[in-house]
């Protein structure tokens, strides 16, 4: 199974997760809320996901689990395609609560439940 397809299986099953290509050109950018929690680029490998700060992100990067995300804030890592499934969606899911857990009360009212796994 291709790594885009591992990351819109498990994206897609976050309640009230949308993909889009808001820049064109084939970057799957995955929203909650209209606020990006998960990026693939149009050609570099990996995708990018938010961290809860610097130092997780950077503890993240010295440990090998990821790489520094290009073009976004440092609180954010590149997972490279070889990661893992479990680590894949470990990532991916902290990644959408951290930026659901900022949205507005109100907005965040309007969103499905989401169920611990």
């Amino acid at each position: 199974m291709s790594f885009r397809r591992r990351v819109d299986m498990i994206c897609g099953d976050l309640p009230g997760a949308e993909k889009s290509d808001p820049w064109g050109g084939g970057h799957d950018a995955w929203k909650v809320g209209g606020k990006m929690f998960a990026c693939i680029g149009s050609s570099a490998p990996g995708i990018s996901v938010k961290t809860p700060d610097i130092e997780t992100a950077t503890m993240l990067i010295e440990a090998g689990v990821g790489n520094k995300a290009p073009y976004f804030h440092r609180s954010w890592i590149n997972l490279p395609e070889k990661t893992e499934d479990g680590e894949l969606r470990h990532r991916l899911c902290a990644s959408y609560d951290i930026v659901r857990a900022s949205l507005t009360k109100k907005a965040q009212a309007a969103l499905p439940a989401r169920e611990e796994a």
